[in-house]
């Protein structure tokens, strides 16, 4: 059975477009970047912590495959994680305005017998945001509970100049390769379509 450890609504609906039966698990994994810990490194980790949370929550299955991934925005170097008030989603977007960030979400896949993960790094590009767009984005309240403060899919996209990588990937989970992964923990000879 496969488990996604993950609250987000996005998640739940990009996994089921996989075409997979799962169940969504409700953890709550604390999300706080260790001194000196990069920020790639802080992403994948929290992804593989997920990951492990949830299977040790359903470790009565032993058929469990249990999914986990984290997303985060990065400008040159800072981690933007989620807002915490409407001040702190529109001080991020105005350093997002006008720049290129990255967009790097971490997927890990674990069973009772092994882990696999991935890394999938997007680079988006904003134009401009005047003030006036910026305090009407907030207000709309989209950007509460998304890194970064904006959500591609959806308010956002009209801001948005240039993307070069994964759009699933920038909303959270990067089908193609979580594709791949989930392919890699199905029984031998077992067909998926």
């Amino acid at each position: 059975m496969l488990y996604l450890a993950s609250r987000s609504p996005r998640r739940t609906e990009l996994l089921s477009r996989l075409d997979r039966p799962f169940r969504a698990l409700d953890l709550d994994v604390p999300e706080v970047r260790a001194p000196g810990e990069t920020a790639l490194d802080y992403v994948q980790r929290v992804a593989a912590d997920k990951a492990r949370a949830g299977l040790a929550l359903v470790g009565a299955d032993p058929d469990a495959v249990v999914l986990g991934s984290d997303t985060e925005v990065i400008l040159e170097g800072e981690v933007f994680g989620k807002p915490v008030d409407a001040a702190d989603a529109a001080a991020m977007l105005r350093r997002l305005s006008g720049h290129t960030h990255q967009v790097a979400t971490a997927v890990a896949v674990v069973a009772a017998d092994r882990q696999q993960s991935v890394l999938v790094v997007s680079e988006v590009t904003f134009m401009d945001w005047s003030d006036v767009a910026i305090a009407s984005y907030v207000a709309s309240g989209e950007p509460m509970g998304k890194a970064g403060a904006y959500a591609i899919q959806g308010g956002a996209e009209r801001y948005i100049r240039h993307l070069a990588g994964s759009y699933s990937g920038v909303m959270g989970l990067p089908l193609q390769q979580t594709e791949q992964l989930l392919l890699a923990f199905e029984p031998k000879g077992v067909a998926h379509v």
